[in-house]
Parts: C-alpha cells; structure tokens; sequence
C-alpha cells in the first residue's frame, strides 16, 4: 500500500526521476460570450512534439504517481515561463492520488516558487480510467476546491463519465465529450441530449464546456444554445510549449453572430 509521508510534506513514491522526458502542449479554452480565451488545458506530449500516447504507454504502474506529478509541476513551470495570464487547467489521476493534502505538495511548492495564483489552477479528473473509488474522489475534488482550485469531469457523456458521478461529486465543471459537440448544429437527437445537459448543469450550478468544436456552425449552435465555453481544433491545435496568439478578434465575430 502506498503511504505518504505527510509530515514531511512530500509522497516518497511520488518523487525522482522519471526514465523518459516529456514536455506539454497547450491548448485554448474561450469564452464566446466574453470573446476571449479563458483558460489553457496542459496536454502531455513527447520532446519533439510525440503524441500524448507514446508517452503514456511509457507510464508503468510504479511511475504512475511520480508521473502525475511531474505532469502538474511542469504544466505550471511552462505556463509561467509563457507568461500566460488565464487559468491553467491540468489533467490529473485519480488513482494517483493516495492521501489528498499529502500529495499536493508539490503542487503548492511550484506554484509558491513561481508565483502562480492558486485560484488560477482547474484540475480535470481524467476518465480514461473508471473511478474505482467514489468517495476517495469525493475527498480529492473537496480538498482541492479548499484549496482554492477549480474541479472538472472530463469526458462527459462518454464512457465512465455517467450521471451517477453528479449524484456524491460536487465538480465546478463539465467538460461534455467531443461525441456529443460534433454535428450537433444538424443533428436532433445529440440537439436533445445536450438540451438536457445544459438544464442539468444549470440546476446544479456547474459550468459546462464543450470539448472538440471543430466547425463554426457547432460553436454557433452551442453558444446559442447556452454553451460559450468552448475547446476544439475551430480554434486552435494545441501549441508545443506555446500559446495561441490572436484570437480575439475571431471570436469577437463571432459573439457578433451568436
């Protein structure tokens, strides 16, 4: 079992070297309504630009929370070497994450030395993996939002991210899944789903985020129907170590034509 070394404000498995380098891209979240970008998502890359997969397949169970960390300490690093000014979102683990307040130290400790606000750190749950344990996630995304930080599902609508997540987690955000966003300015029935969706989220006061927009004619519909903030290739392709200049003027179009 994994155990933390909370008095000393470090997880000795959480700690060292990893045996492959990486490094992550950054791509856009906007807003329409405010036309302008509100946030950055950290996506994991190799070196020289590899896919997000070559460097997972890498992760073996025994890296599996030393990676974690390195992610989230080197998401921060970059944002600030960037001089980036919106909120920086970061993918993180679940299984990942033993004792909640233990292994955010590093999290603290990077944020602290580069100055970066905690109230500007969104923490997606990644559900490329189900959520084995409820209550535990339960206590990270309570513990995080003590904190200061911003929570949200990813993959909403696909996979393990079902309805009876919402029933004991308290997310800030859903990030509803790129199935559900495309076509959805022709198609009646994902038209439907997502109505739902975005009732559901008003009644429950979560902010909603529409993944993969990929066509003006889906940012339109969305922003429409309710849903402004947006991420997806329409926009822009996540930057290797960079961030996406010139927006602005887009998509103060298109707010113009919503």
């Amino acid at each position: 079992m994994h155990r933390c070394a909370e008095k000393e404000g470090h997880c000795e498995r959480c700690e060292g070297p990893l045996p492959f380098a990486f490094t992550m891209a950054f791509q856009p979240i906007v807003d329409l309504a405010e036309a302008r970008v509100t946030t950055y998502e950290a996506l994991v890359r190799g070196p020289a630009g590899e896919s997000a997969g070559s460097i997972l397949a890498q992760v073996t169970p025994r890296l599996l929370y030393r990676f974690d960390q390195a992610c989230r300490i080197r998401a921060i690093e970059l944002a600030s070497q960037l001089g980036m000014t919106e909120s920086l979102s970061i993918n993180f683990l679940p299984n990942a994450v033993y004792e909640p307040m233990a292994c955010i130290q590093a999290t603290l400790a990077i944020s602290a030395q580069v100055g970066w606000p905690l109230e500007r750190l969104v923490f997606e749950v990644t559900e490329s993996e189900q959520v084995q344990d409820q209550q535990h996630l339960h206590s990270i995304i309570e513990a995080y939002r003590a904190t200061g930080f911003t929570t949200a599902l990813d993959d909403f609508g696909n996979g393990f991210a079902n309805l009876d997540l919402l029933v004991g987690l308290h997310p800030d955000r859903l990030k509803i899944d790129r199935m559900l966003v495309s076509s959805c300015d022709r198609d009646s029935r994902r038209q439907a789903i997502l109505r739902a969706i975005i009732a559901l989220g008003h009644e429950l006061g979560i902010e909603l985020i529409a993944e993969g927009v990929e066509t003006r004619e889906e940012a339109l519909w969305l922003a429409r129907s309710g849903i402004s903030l947006q991420q997806g290739f329409f926009y822009a392709r996540p930057g290797l170590e960079s961030l996406t200049p010139g927006l602005e003027p887009a998509l103060a179009a298109l707010r113009q034509a919503i």
